[in-house]
C-alpha cells in the first residue's frame, strides 16, 4: 500500500524570533545543552489563526488550504508541544515542516525595491514609495493564484 503525500499547508506568517528558552536555563547551560522540543512552521500558524486571530476551525483550515481534520492534528500537536516545553522548562525551536508561504515578491519600478508582501496586503502600492508601478516578479505556482484573485 502506497502512503498518500503530505500536502503542503499554506502559510501567512513567519516569526521575526524562532527560538525561546526558559531564561534561567539559558543563563546557566550553553544553548546546545537546553532541551528543545521543534514546533513547525504550519503548527505555529494553526496556533495564530485559531488562538490569536480567533478563527472558526474551518476558517482555519480553509486559510490553510487543508481540511478540518488535518487542522485539528495539527493544532493538537502544535498546543501539546508548547505545553511540554512550559511544564518541562524546554526551548522551543520554530523550524522545518511541510508548508508553502503564502506571500508575493513584487518590485517598484519606480524606486527598485522588491519586497515581499502576505496575499492579504497591499501588494499594489510600494511600502518604500508608494508608487503603484509594481509587479509580482516570482508569478510561480505557490503565489499565481494569489496575484490572478486580485489583478
Amino acid at each position: 500500500m502506497m502512503v498518500r503525500p503530505t500536502k503542503h499547508r499554506a502559510v501567512e506568517f513567519f516569526p521575526e524570533d524562532d527560538y525561546f528558552a526558559p531564561c534561567k536555563k539559558m543563563k546557566c547551560r550553553a544553548k546546545s545543552e537546553v532541551e528543545e522540543i521543534i514546533l513547525k512552521i504550519e503548527e505555529l500558524e494553526a496556533m495564530r489563526l485559531k488562538d490569536i486571530e480567533n478563527l472558526s476551525q474551518e476558517e482555519c483550515a480553509e486559510k490553510m488550504q487543508i481540511s478540518r481534520p488535518t487542522f485539528q492534528n495539527i493544532i493538537n500537536n502544535a498546543r501539546k508541544k508548547v505545553a511540554m516545553a512550559l511544564i518541562e522548562g524546554k526551548a522551543i525551536k520554530i523550524s522545518g515542516g511541510n508548508y508553502i508561504r503564502k506571500a508575493c515578491k513584487y518590485k517598484c519600478f519606480d524606486c527598485g525595491n522588491n519586497y515581499e508582501v502576505n496575499c492579504s496586503e497591499d501588494k499594489f502600492n510600494c511600502p518604500n514609495c508608494k508608487s503603484k508601478k509594481v509587479a509580482c516578479i516570482k508569478k510561480m505556482d505557490t503565489c499565481k493564484k494569489c496575484c490572478e484573485e486580485t489583478i
